[in-house]
């Protein structure tokens, strides 16, 4: 009989402030190394190496060497979504200027994928559109419709590459800020990688704030996202 989910554990693991801002900052859907992860959670790179350690040995990091630096990644897809589900629930922050013209909201990367008011517009779009519907048998599942397969390959997205990936293929993601869904999986950051090849976003330097390009906002409104 298998084991039951250590939860405890992992409230733990994730419970700890340096750590989750640790998380946080992984959001990037970058990899970055034990000082970065250090500088931005305010900690010590002694201290950080610790956390990480625990993060590791609790499976929510994983780490790869490259020539002299240790750079650190999320394990797994769900560990992502188990960091934007707690950015859901979480209280939220007093906001210096009015929450909704914070670029932040507007357009970001939620780990590898488009969230913001322009993710939530553009799987609005895509539903209305018919090129996604329901997943009758699984309610949070899309499925993509033989005119939306047509329509993303003419807009350069990759869809056979993103079928062939060992993850959820089109799903819905609840947006933090937006509180609605935007277009999660395989599919979503397939989408967001050809998005950035053909410069309609650029990401901000050291964020998950993304930037429409004049480009992208031509195009964007043609399939009918406000931007």
């Amino acid at each position: 009989m298998d084991a039951e989910p250590d939860l405890a554990r992992i409230a733990g693991a994730v419970g700890d402030a340096s750590r989750i801002r640790m998380l946080a900052l992984l959001m990037e859907g970058r990899a970055l190394t034990a000082k970065e992860l250090a500088l931005g959670a305010g900690i010590e790179p002694a201290t950080a190496t610790s956390h990480l350690k625990r993060l590791q040995d609790d499976g929510l990091v994983a780490s790869a060497a490259q020539g002299r630096h240790k750079y650190f990644r999320f394990a797994s897809d769900e560990v992502a979504q188990l960091v934007e589900a707690l950015m859901r629930v979480a209280p939220r922050k007093p906001a210096a200027k009015p929450a909704k013209h914070e670029p932040i909201r507007a357009a970001r990367y939620c780990y590898d994928h488009l969230a913001g008011s322009l993710g939530t517009d553009l799987l609005a779009a895509m539903l209305r559109k018919g090129w996604l519907e329901g997943d009758a048998a699984e309610p949070r599942q899309l499925v993509l419709t033989a005119k939306g397969g047509k329509a993303l390959a003419q807009l350069g997205v990759d869809v056979d590459a993103a079928r062939a990936r060992r993850r959820q293929f089109a799903c819905l993601c609840l947006d933090w800020s937006e509180r609605k869904d935007h277009l999660g999986g395989a599919l979503g950051a397939a989408m967001a990688e050809g998005f950035r090849a053909a410069h309609w976003i650029e990401r901000q330097k050291h964020s998950r704030v993304v930037r429409v390009t004049r480009t992208g906002g031509d195009a964007f409104r043609k399939l009918g996202v406000s931007v």
